[in-house]
Formats: structure tokens, C-alpha cells, sequence
């Protein structure tokens, strides 16, 4: 088994505060990186009682929790939100300050000016 850095055994502490865990995840998601968020969505389960408790608190077996969140994984979007459920996080959509303009009849903003922000 593995052992736990100082850094990852501070960041599983920090973790297992559900409003930390929640920013950590939604950073990951908004990176845009599927390996990102793949490890930040198996290091919040590590902190939130592990992948057995995760699993079953996501009606999901342990080892299709596993495959969905190896670097491998690819996850169906029925197979995520049940993940996030486990987790005891949910998804939300919320309108985009940045796009603003867009919504108002302007141009959408590139990938690189939204990043310019």
C-alpha cells in the first residue's frame, strides 16, 4: 500500500470538510482536465470515509466505482451524479458572470479571453 505524503494527508483533512471538498471539486471541473477531475473526484472519496463507503452510499459497486474513477475511467453521466451523490455533493448549473455579454446578444468569449479574466 502506499504511504500518505504530509501534503496528501493534509489535503485528505482538509477534504473531509464537505465545503472544501465541494471547491476542490468544482476547481477540478472548471480546469477542464477529465484526469483532474477523475483524481480530485478519488481523493475526495478517500477523504469521505473511502471507496467501499462511497459506493455503496452511490448504490454502485466498488469496483465500477474504482474503474470510473481510474485514470482510465470514463464515466457515463447517470454513473457520475450517482458519484457525486455518494460524495454528498450534487450538481448545479449557474449562469456565468463572464458570459454576460453573450447572454445580452453579444459574442461568446474564447476559451483563452475567459482565461485572460
Amino acid at each position: 500500500m502506499q504511504t500518505m505524503t504530509d501534503y496528501d494527508q493534509d489535503l485528505n483533512e482538509l477534504l473531509k470538510d464537505p465545503e472544501f471538498a465541494a471547491g476542490y471539486l468544482t476547481a477540478a471541473i472548471e480546469e477542464g482536465d477529465r484526469d483532474a477531475l477523475l483524481l480530485a473526484m478519488r481523493r475526495v472519496a478517500q477523504a469521505m470515509g473511502g471507496m467501499a463507503a462511497v459506493a455503496e452510499r452511490a448504490h454502485i459497486k466498488r469496483e465500477n466505482l474504482y474503474r470510473a474513477l481510474s485514470s482510465k475511467g470514463n464515466p457515463e453521466l447517470r454513473t457520475f451524479h450517482n458519484i457525486i451523490h455518494g460524495l454528498g455533493m450534487k450538481l448545479a448549473i449557474v449562469p456565468d458572470p463572464a458570459q454576460a455579454d453573450f447572454r445580452l446578444g453579444g459574442r461568446p468569449a474564447s476559451r483563452e479571453e475567459l482565461h485572460e479574466r
